[in-house]
């Protein structure tokens, strides 16, 4: 329809005349957004005191099960990492709006079946799960962290302080 159309070429002609800029217009999963360019994102994180968020290996192994496996239950996320799955850790991805449940699967108990939302694809700069890094050989889930170019600083530390408390 003529509407879209016009949308898609206002879209592109955004693109054209920000491509020379220090922002762009990209395509997200939810819609298109302006953002810093990558090779800015130094000078523009200076202006902000906030420290990146840092996630434990728990929930970065949490997520990546729900992400490329989909829909998954928690027991199976649990037989595949081979230790239980914290509430608090489905909790924070779920409050995120990362993850949400998408279903139940039919065997006794009905465990919740859980997806990835589109602000997961968001946040780490994805239209689809198709562009999510493809695995083709199993991977630390360092070198997984780096292709989503994700701050694993102090998960060593964080997951040391985890056990602590447990």
């Amino acid at each position: 329809n003529v509407k879209q159309m016009e949308i898609e070429a206002a879209l592109l002609q955004l693109q054209k005349e920000y491509r020379n800029n220090a922002i762009e217009l990209v395509e997200l999963a939810s819609g298109f957004v302006f953002r810093t360019k990558a090779e800015y994102s130094q000078w523009v994180s200076a202006l902000w005191q906030e420290k990146p968020s840092k996630y434990s290996r728990s929930l970065l192994e949490t997520l990546a099960l729900i992400a490329y496996r989909q829909p998954i239950t928690r027991g199976e996320m649990e037989d595949i990492r081979g230790v239980s799955v914290s509430s608090n850790t489905i909790r924070t991805l779920n409050d995120r709006g990362w993850i949400k449940v998408v279903g139940h699967k039919d065997v006794p108990g009905k465990p919740a079946l859980y997806g990835t939302e589109k602000a997961f694809l968001d946040y780490f700069g994805l239209k689809s799960l198709e562009e999510l890094p493809k695995l083709l050989e199993p991977e630390s889930l360092e070198e997984v962290a780096r292709k989503l170019k994700v701050d694993l600083t102090d998960v060593e530390n964080s997951k040391k302080a985890t056990s602590v408390t447990h």
